[in-house]
C-alpha cells in the first residue's frame, strides 16, 4: 500500500448529492488536503436500474460547486483507472474467479423465493436472518445439473468460523462474533459485482489508505476485512463518521427540508459556508470557533475530534454561518451572487454602481443570497405593498399620521435627501411631534419598505431619492 495518504469518495450515480455524502466528501476531501495526499473520486455505476450519465454529471457539478477538486477519477484521469465500476467489470470477474480457484467461493443456485423463505423462518425464530449455507457443498456434478435446469448462479464468499476485529479511527477497537454473518453473495447471477466486493477490490488497487464513510457502513467492514483477509492484502484505516439527524433526532430525511445539496444551491448558501458548516458536523475546532476559513480547517482537520454521537442538522445555525459569509463578500462579489436571483425576480435592474449601493444596505439581513429579491423588492416597485405584520401594526398605531404629515412638511427643506438630511428631519419630525422611538421610525419604514423590519434607513432614503421618498410616503397616507 502506498505510503502518502489516499482517500477516495464513492458516490452512486442515482440523483443529486445528499447532505450526507456532501459531508462525507468534504472530510475526505479535507484530511487529503491535511496530509498532502490525494483526493480520489470513484462512481459506483453497478446498480444499472438507478444510475444515470445525468446523475453522475449533477455529482460532479455539485462537488465543483463546494469547490473540492478531485486529484484522479472521472475527468481528471489518474494511474489507477478506470473510475467507474461499471468500466471494470472484467477486473471483478478475474478475483472472482480466484475466490472459486482457492476455494474461498462458491456457486449459489438458490432463487430469491428460496432466500425469503429462509429469511422468515429465521425471523420467526428471532434470529438475525443470514444464508444457511445450503449450495457450500454442492459437487460439481450436482451445480452442471442445476444449470440444466436452467437455474441462474451468483457466487458467495465463504465466510470463515471467526470473529472479526479492526480498530475503527473514531469508534476504537470493534469486534464482530463468529457466525455473525452468512455466506454473502460477491457475484449476482448476471455478472455485477455486490458492493462489499467491489469496493475491497477497487480500495485495494487504487491504493487507498484511509476509507472515510458514514457509519451506517460499519457493519460492512468485518466483511470487507475478511476480503482482504483472504485475498492477502493489507487493509486500510477505517474511520466511520456519525449519521446526520434532523431538528427532532431522527435521520435526516425530505420531511425535514431540504436534504440535497442543490436544493441549498439553489437557495443562495455559499460554498465555503456550506463547507464549514458541514465539517462541523462531525468535528470541532481546538480553538472552540465555528466560523473557520477552509485554510484553517485543512490545517486543523483530525480524527482525533471526529464525535462518535449523531450531527444534528440545525438550519438555523446554518442560516447564522451562512450570512456570516455574505457578510464578508466584497462589493463586486456579492453582486454577482446575487445577479441570478435578481433577474429570476424579473426586476428591471439599474446600472452595477446603483445595484451596489442597493446590496450593501441589505448584505447584513441576508441568511442565504435567494432572499435578496424579497429584501430588495421596495427599491423595483411603483407602489408598495405591506406584509400582513406592517399593516396590522399600521392599523394599530395612533401616531403613525403625525409622523407622516411632519415627515412631508420638512422634507422640501432639503435638496437632495442624503443619509444625513433623513436623520435631520427625523430628528425634527420627533420635536415636532414628540413622536420617538419604535413608534417614530416604524411608521417611515413602513411607507419606504412594506416591512416592520430591515436595514437601516437612512442609506434606504437616499439611495430612493427625495421624489421617491415624498411618493411613498404620501400613498401610504392616501
Amino acid at each position: 500500500m502506498s505510503n502518502s495518504v489516499r482517500v477516495r469518495f464513492a458516490p452512486s450515480p442515482t440523483g443529486h448529492l445528499h447532505i450526507g455524502n456532501a459531508r462525507t466528501a468534504i472530510l475526505n476531501w479535507l484530511f487529503a488536503r491535511h496530509s498532502g495526499g490525494s483526493f480520489i473520486l470513484r462512481i459506483e455505476d453497478t446498480d444499472v436500474e438507478r444510475s444515470t450519465q445525468e446523475s453522475e454529471k449533477s455529482i460532479f457539478e455539485d462537488l465543483r460547486g463546494l469547490k473540492l477538486n478531485w486529484d484522479e477519477g472521472p475527468e481528471a484521469g489518474g494511474s489507477f483507472g478506470p473510475y467507474r465500476q461499471s468500466e471494470r467489470l472484467e477486473i471483478y470477474q478475474k478475483y472472482a474467479r480466484q475466490l472459486l480457484a482457492s476455494g474461498h467461493g462458491y456457486y449459489c443456485f438458490c432463487t430469491d423465493a428460496e432466500l425469503e423463505a429462509e429469511r422468515e423462518r429465521a425471523m420467526k425464530k428471532g434470529e438475525q436472518p443470514h444464508y444457511s449455507g445450503k449450495c457450500r457443498a454442492l459437487t460439481p456434478e450436482q451445480q452442471e445439473e442445476k444449470r440444466r435446469q436452467g437455474l441462474a448462479s451468483a457466487i458467495r464468499f465463504r465466510v470463515p468460523n471467526q470473529a472479526v476485529s479492526f480498530t475503527d479511527l473514531v469508534h476504537g477497537e470493534l469486534t464482530f462474533p463468529p457466525n455473525n454473518f452468512g455466506d454473502f453473495v460477491v457475484m449476482r447471477a448476471l455478472g455485477l459485482p455486490t458492493y462489499n466486493f467491489a469496493a475491497v477490490i477497487d480500495d485495494h488497487l487504487m491504493h487507498i489508505t484511509h476509507v472515510i464513510r458514514g457509519d451506517d457502513h460499519v457493519t460492512n467492514t468485518p466483511r470487507q476485512k475478511m476480503m482482504y483477509e483472504t485475498l492477502g492484502w493489507e487493509t486500510p484505516q477505517f474511520c466511520h463518521i456519525p449519521m446526520i439527524l434532523g431538528e427532532d433526532r431522527s435521520r435526516l430525511s425530505k420531511r425535514h427540508g431540504a436534504t440535497s445539496l442543490d436544493q441549498f444551491a439553489n437557495k443562495g448558501y455559499l460554498p465555503d459556508a456550506l463547507v464549514n458548516f458541514l465539517s462541523l458536523l462531525s468535528w470541532s475546532s481546538p480553538s472552540g470557533e465555528e466560523v473557520l476559513t477552509r485554510e484553517r480547517l485543512i490545517q486543523e482537520i483530525s480524527f482525533a475530534r471526529l464525535n462518535k454521537s449523531p450531527a444534528v442538522f440545525d438550519v438555523t445555525k446554518l442560516n447564522w454561518m451562512n450570512g456570516v459569509y455574505i457578510r464578508q463578500l466584497p462589493p463586486e462579489e456579492l453582486l454577482e451572487a446575487c445577479l441570478p436571483f435578481l433577474q429570476k425576480a424579473g426586476y428591471d435592474l439599474p446600472g452595477r454602481e446603483t445595484l451596489q449601493q442597493l446590496l450593501a444596505i441589505v448584505q447584513s439581513n441576508l441568511d442565504y443570497l435567494e432572499q435578496v429579491a424579497e429584501k430588495t423588492h421596495f427599491f423595483f416597485v411603483d407602489r408598495i405593498h405591506l406584509t400582513d405584520g406592517a399593516a396590522i401594526a399600521m392599523s394599530q398605531s395612533e401616531a403613525a399620521e403625525k409622523v407622516y404629515w411632519s415627515f412631508l412638511r420638512q422634507l422640501p427643506n432639503y435638496e437632495t435627501l442624503t443619509s444625513e438630511a433623513f436623520r435631520q428631519i427625523m430628528k425634527t419630525v420627533n420635536k415636532e411631534t414628540g413622536v420617538m422611538g419604535k413608534d417614530l421610525w416604524m411608521p417611515i419604514r413602513i411607507a419606504l419598505t412594506g416591512a416592520l423590519h430591515g436595514p437601516e434607513l437612512p442609506p434606504i432614503a437616499a439611495l430612493l431619492g427625495k421624489e421617491r421618498v415624498r411618493k411613498s410616503i404620501a400613498q401610504i397616507v392616501e
